[in-house]
């Protein structure tokens, strides 16, 4: 499974871990799945949120790329991130 997570306000709430998510998403790579961190941060601010995840113990497998398995299922590589799963703060359904 390909899992996207948002960073801020998702992994990151107000300057702090959300330790049961990245709990919970370190379970996932250990199964095996990919999990990309799917943000709009880029450069020195993406870099900062990366830096932020790794001291509080959580490196996800790729930072706002597509995983080589789904360049090879759509046959290119398509700015928007492909996943089974997206986490987002945003993502709530009334």
């Amino acid at each position: 499974m390909i899992i996207a997570v948002d960073f801020d306000g998702t992994l990151e709430q107000n300057g702090r871990p959300n330790t049961t998510l990245i709990g919970i998403l370190k379970q996932h790579q250990a199964r095996g799945d990919i999990v990309i961190l799917w943000t709009c941060r880029e450069g020195k601010r993406q870099k900062a949120a990366v830096e932020f995840l790794k001291r509080n113990g959580f490196t996800p497998n790729l930072v706002n790329r597509n995983a080589p398995g789904a360049i090879r299922m759509m046959g290119h590589d398509s700015r928007k991130i492909y996943a089974d799963l997206y986490i987002d703060d945003k993502n709530f359904v009334r």
